[in-house]
């Protein structure tokens, strides 16, 4: 499959719809194609990457943390927005660098352990395989962005943070070793914003510029930049600042900021940066904080001047036609999925797992079961131990970004819980915190009686700070069973985006003509929090039990039929 061609000026926002915040974006000569990096936090495989070659039509080219192996601690992280914040994508020399920091966000904070800054890097962003493990280096902060001179003297910036006043610091480091060749030095705190962070430095026509986010990442969200003649600085703020931000508007597009410049091949100047489409009302987006793009004018020795306000439709410089086809193995950003798990296939590469998963709970086409992915339980339901920490065996659950406003996602689940408890279905996940699941398990006919038989029961169940629907299960229908039998069918389960602000929860038999059933109505202000976005996919879990029973998921289906840019 090939970008799209297009010609013109016109684009649309967000470019990386769904769960991908905090872009860091490079453009290559020699590919002819532009590159972005997101934030993951717990999910695994982490850090995508994205290439495109007209700044529209995105396709997913690796995942830089691809290997447990690479970056063990985040089997430990602990805190539903803990793990990887913040990545900057650079190259110097070739080599592809990927600093970002692991953070575990239920230390406290002025704990240095809750930071830990890493770099990765390769010399071919084309194979994910290349990626090199994480190489540790200490800081006690942040937002960590490397940067080079003239002399290829190597630097990282970061934010750092708690035991001295809160802002931007800069040091010599070895982008191999990690080794620190001098001190954190101070080079800005901002213009008094709250949390000054993801901060990136470029050099053009004889000045060092700073650029910053601040405000928090919620409604006062906005971009800064200062600039000096000496990369030490002093630093002088711009007059203009704040430079880019939606704060304090109507516009659909809020929470703008962290934002990151780059060139095109015309050398005309663009700026990508994290927004939800929430509205000032901030109360339902769950897709939460996505990748959006403005053009910027940057004039010889001038300040850079971005395209406010940020909008679905925007116009922006002469972009290219993007008939070169983008290279890699995975799907547009915004394609939906059609898969049956042939054999001899693999996982695709924007599948995710909450955490790195165990291997062995999955399996493709599994002996007996062909065109379908094996899932074993675990003992951990999505909620795990207290609602943010991780815990042996892991969860099963897998799944995909929610790219589209409107949706509908299906799958055929073939499941025959035998043990009370056990359970297997789908979910609506932002953290294992804030989520609603639908599944199908076993509980007594009768629970106020003892003895009771075990019969098929779907159950529901939500959890988030916001008020949720109420948990129930009920009996499946008798036409739900097979015949003459209290086991269950094997089943189509659908969760469905029916408009900006509710989702459904379906099921009936797989293959029946008739509509599927809905059992729950969901509200999409359970899933609005915190630094991810929502989650689609499915699991399988013995809720704490000994129970073995594996789920076959067959037909794996998301289609997106909507795109909501302004203010409904």
């Amino acid at each position: 499959m090939k970008a799209l061609g297009h010609e013109g000026k016109d684009f649309v926002n967000p470019i990386l719809p769904g769960f991908h915040p905090d872009p860091s974006c490079i453009f290559v000569q020699e590919e002819v194609t532009w590159f972005c990096a997101s934030s993951s936090f717990n999910v695994f495989p982490g850090i995508p990457i994205h290439a495109s070659t007209d700044l529209r039509s995105w396709r997913l080219v690796g995942n830089v943390l691809n290997r447990a192996s690479q970056l063990p601690e985040l089997a430990i992280s602990n805190g539903s927005t803990s793990g990887i914040w913040a990545p900057t994508l650079r190259r110097h020399n070739g080599t592809y660098y990927l600093v970002t920091t692991l953070v575990h966000d239920k230390k406290a904070p002025e704990d240095p352990k809750r930071w830990d800054n890493i770099i990765f890097s390769t010399p071919d962003i084309w194979d994910s395989s290349k990626w090199t493990d994480a190489v540790h280096f200490d800081f006690e902060g942040y937002d960590t962005s490397p940067y080079w001179d003239e002399q290829s003297e190597e630097y990282i910036v970061g934010s750092h943070a708690y035991r001295v006043q809160p802002g931007i610091h800069l040091n010599k480091v070895n982008l191999k070793t990690g080794e620190l060749k001098g001190n954190w030095t101070n080079l800005w705190n901002g213009t008094g914003g709250l949390a000054p962070e993801g901060p990136h430095i470029y050099k053009k026509d004889g000045y060092y510029y700073l650029l910053l986010a601040e405000g928090g990442t919620g409604l006062g969200h906005m971009v800064t930049m200062a600039r000096s003649t000496h990369l030490y600085g002093p630093y002088d703020p711009n007059p203009a600042n704040p430079v880019f931000t939606n704060a304090n508007t109507t516009e659909y597009f809020q929470t703008i900021g962290h934002a990151d410049l780059f060139p095109d091949t015309n050398g005309n100047w663009w700026a990508v940066a994290l927004a939800t489409r929430s509205g000032p009302e901030y109360i339902t987006y769950p897709m939460g904080r996505e990748t959006i793009l403005t053009n910027v004018t940057w004039s010889n020795g001038s300040w850079p001047v971005f395209n406010n306000p940020v909008r679905g439709e925007m116009e922006g410089w002469e972009l290219p036609e993007g008939v070169e086809e983008v290279r890699g193995d995975g799907p547009f950003v915004d394609e939906g999925d059609d898969l049956t798990f042939p054999p001899n296939s693999t996982l695709p590469p924007h599948f995710i797992h909450w955490r790195p998963p165990i291997p062995s709970n999955y399996a493709v086409s599994p002996p007996g079961h062909p065109n379908t992915l094996r899932l074993s339980p675990s003992k951990l339901n999505l909620t795990g131990l207290d609602g943010n920490a991780g815990g042996p065996g892991g969860q099963t659950f897998i799944s995909r970004r929610q790219v589209d406003t409107l949706f509908t996602y299906r799958v055929d689940v073939d499941y025959e819980p035998k043990v009370a408890e056990e359970e297997a279905g789908i979910t609506l996940f932002l953290t294992q915190n804030h989520h609603a699941r639908f599944g199908l398990t076993r509980l007594p006919s009768s629970p106020n009686t003892t003895n009771s038989t075990l019969i098929p029961h779907f159950r529901f169940h939500a959890i988030s700070y916001v008020p949720v629907p109420p948990s129930f299960s009920t009996a499946l229908p008798s036409s739900f069973l097979k015949p003459s039998s209290n086991s269950p069918t094997r089943l189509t389960f659908e969760l469905k985006a029916v408009n900006v602000t509710h989702y459904t929860f379906a099921a009936g038999p797989a293959g029946s003509k008739e509509p599927l059933t809905v059992f729950a109505y969901v509200p999409g202000n359970i899933v609005s929090w915190g630094f991810t976005g929502t989650l689609v996919g499915v699991y399988a879990t013995s809720n704490g039990g000994n129970g073995t029973a594996e789920a076959y998921v067959g037909n794996w289906r998301y289609k997106g039929w909507g795109q909501v840019r302004e203010n409904p």
